[in-house]
């Protein structure tokens, strides 16, 4: 019978970290940078966040190569989706801790907070893009 790697990991301190999850079933923590790694498989990215600047608020998100999962651990947020046809308003989805929805991939978001929370996401970050906001 062969060997496999069976190295059990110290803790990971999530809110210094990424969760790189690749392709192949492995796992591995990540430095806490928002470069397109240009690395498969999908990152797990959680965030302490206090102010409209620690979520860039002024700018809309996109992830075209995947969905995104956004979950609001503690406090509460607020995800804004931009309207995709000319004259509609965003659509408002408010988050409680404890909930999380999922963002289409390819669609513009934006996160406000309504108190300082605790923010989760996973989605496969390549191509991912911000947007500065016309109307801030």
């Amino acid at each position: 019978m062969g060997m496999t790697d069976t190295a059990i990991t110290p803790p990971i301190d999530l809110f210094a970290r990424f969760i790189h999850l690749g392709d192949g079933g492995q796992v591995r923590p990540e430095p806490q940078e928002f470069k397109d790694s240009g690395s498969d498989g999908w990152h797990l990215m959680t965030f302490r966040v206090e102010t409209a600047a620690d979520v860039h608020a002024d700018h809309w998100e996109v992830h075209p190569e995947a969905e995104e999962l956004v979950s609001c651990l503690t406090g509460g947020i607020r995800l804004y989706f931009r309207a995709e046809q000319q004259g509609e308003k965003e659509a408002e989805i408010k988050l409680a801790a404890g909930t999380a929805v999922i963002v289409p991939r390819g669609r513009w978001h934006r996160i406000e907070l309504d108190a300082p929370s605790d923010i989760m996401s996973v989605t496969m970050r390549g191509g991912s893009r911000l947007e500065r906001r016309e109307e801030v």
